[in-house]
């Protein structure tokens, strides 16, 4: 890709991920458009449906979790790991209200721009659970689709302007009941919405 073709598409992306944190997912195509200074046929060549533009936004998210329930599985104890994660997956999915609604959808329509990157996000926190329940620091009864309903519910509490302030301390207890050692958790708070 050429450096000005690059530049356009590193614009635009930056522009809809403003956007769509102002707005949720569902922000205007053409709003989108209109911000980033472009007619709405150059944003569509670019990405040419809203889950086209989201996924190229989101991808690099998705892999920075991804990469970050490597990095804990080699750094932290199993529960301390899972429980980092599951904060880092809630923090960064209340940026983009709406984007669990998206997740979840994208996790059973294999066509979904979504799925791969959805599939893999969703491995990499049932690894960390899986290394929790093996180490005995996480309940057995719960598998990576429970975990990640949990985030899309825990998002859901930060996004909600009358339960937000209690999202920290609803994740503090979703952790407690996710471990079998609630020390684990400890205070294992949400980052609160930026």
């Amino acid at each position: 890709m050429r450096a000005d073709a690059r530049k356009n598409r590193d614009h635009l992306l930056a522009v809809a991920g403003a956007v769509i944190a102002e707005q949720g997912v569902d922000a205007s195509m053409r709003d989108i458009a209109r911000r980033a200074d472009v007619g709405l046929a150059t944003l569509l060549r670019h990405y040419p449906t809203r889950e086209a533009l989201l996924e190229a936004l989101l991808r690099t998210s998705f892999d920075e979790l991804t990469a970050k329930a490597g990095e804990l599985e080699t750094s932290s104890s199993p529960a301390d790991a899972l429980v980092a994660w599951l904060r880092d997956c809630v923090a960064w999915t209340t940026e983009y209200r709406g984007v669990t609604v998206l997740m979840a959808a994208a996790i059973e329509d294999t066509e979904s721009a979504l799925h791969a990157s959805c599939v893999t996000l969703r491995a990499a926190g049932a690894r960390l659970l899986t290394r929790a329940q093996e180490a005995g620091g996480a309940r057995t009864d719960v598998d990576g689709t429970d975990l990640f309903a949990f985030v899309a519910a825990l998002a859901w509490l930060g996004d909600q302007p009358s339960l937000a302030p209690r999202a920290d301390h609803l994740f503090g207890v979703v952790a407690n009941a996710l471990l079998t050692d609630a020390r684990s958790a400890g205070s294992a708070g949400m980052p609160s919405r930026g």
